[in-house]
Parts: C-alpha cells; structure tokens; sequence
C-alpha cells in the first residue's frame, strides 16, 4: 500500500510539473507573439504608391505578365516585406557576395516558425519538412537563358555599396527587376528581363556594352 502511494503521488507530480512546463511555454509563445503584434501596430503604415525609384538609377521601360508559378508553399513576400519590413537580403543572403541570391535554407525559416504562426496551415505544411530533413522544392521565377551570365553581387555592389545607398532600403534596388515584391505572395515576373531590357538598362545607367560581359 505504501509503494501505491508513493508511485501514485510521484505520478501526480510529474504530470503537474508537465502542465507547468506547457504553460510556461505557451504564456512565452503569447507574450511573445503579443509583442510582436505591437511592434507591427505601431509602424507606420505605407501605401504601396510611397516606395520610389532610387535616384541614381533610371529604370529601363518594358512590361510583363506571365502566369504565376505554383510552389510548394504559397510563401507571402507581403506579410514579410511590408508587414514586418524584413529585409531582402537577411533571407536572400547570396545577393550581396553571389551571382545567385540564393534560396533561404528551411533552418532560417524555422528559426523563427518554431514559435511564430504556428498554427497556420502554411507554418504546418514547412514544419513537416523539416521534420522529414528536406527542403521544399521550389520553382524558379526569374530565369534567364543559361547563355546569359547575370550577377546579383555585381549590381548590388553597383547600386548600393557603391552608390551609398541605405541598405535597409535594397527592396527599392530589387523592385527595378523583380517588381513590387512586397505586395505578392509568392513571386511573380514583372519586368521582362530580355536583352532589350538589360541593354536599355546598361545605356541609362552606365552598364557595360561589351558583349562578354554577360554572354559567357
């Protein structure tokens, strides 16, 4: 009867330690998604009109529509540009030192889905690859010809470093090619990105016209 006991008040007292710990966890999880709710509250709210063409650079005429590409998760770039004025480069880290600008890797993503919106069937839906180990498969948007030899790190180099424009601004360099960004959710082609739409960009803005520089 006494080993009864002693196992049954043991028994009570993991299973109230437990609760302890998972409410623990969730008054963190609310306080913190609390704070973050408060942080988006309070900053100011731009229309989509506000966000301008640098300066230095002249953007080269030409429009396109194209069919929106299906990926494996429908990833809201305006839930994480506008909203929580992420930016570009903390995701696509290999603009800035790549020809590529590089594809988040899912760790990054779940650095902060571990907590935040977790119960959103999208947060799920990573979550599951990312207990399996893999990688969500997704779909290239702005390709080129492989004949064609384009630079990220060349042109951020170009028309932020270079130029001494506030990084914390690099959405405004992006958008001359890949458009309002922070207004889709998943990627959508804007620009044409031909050769007559490189070429006009090169003549406005002080680009090179040699032929080897982008035909490899």
């Amino acid at each position: 009867m006494q080993v009864e006991r002693k196992m049954l008040h043991r028994h009570l007292v993991n299973r109230m330690r437990g609760q302890i710990r998972m409410k623990t966890v969730t008054i963190k999880q609310i306080l913190y998604l609390s704070f973050l709710a408060a942080v988006v509250a309070l900053l100011p709210a731009k229309s989509y009109a506000e966000l301008p063409v640098p300066a230095h650079i002249t953007p080269p005429p030409g429009e396109h529509e194209s069919p929106i590409v299906p990926q494996p998760i429908e990833f809201p770039h305006d839930r994480h540009v506008q909203d929580m004025k992420i930016n570009c480069m903390y995701c696509h880290t290999y603009a800035r030192r790549s020809k590529v600008a590089g594809i988040p890797p899912t760790s990054k993503c779940m650095g902060c889905h571990k907590v935040i919106a977790t119960d959103k069937a999208r947060i799920q839906k990573l979550t599951e690859y990312w207990e399996k180990g893999e990688s969500p498969r997704w779909k290239k948007v702005h390709d080129v010809p492989d004949y064609v030899h384009f630079s990220h790190e060349k042109h951020i180099r170009k028309f932020v470093f270079d130029a001494d424009f506030p990084v914390q601004d690099v959405q405004q360099v992006c958008g001359v090619c890949h458009g309002e960004v922070r207004g889709m959710t998943v990627a959508e082609k804007k620009e044409p990105l031909n050769m007559g739409f490189c070429r006009r960009c090169h003549e406005a803005n002080g680009g090179p016209g040699d032929c080897w520089k982008c035909h490899k």
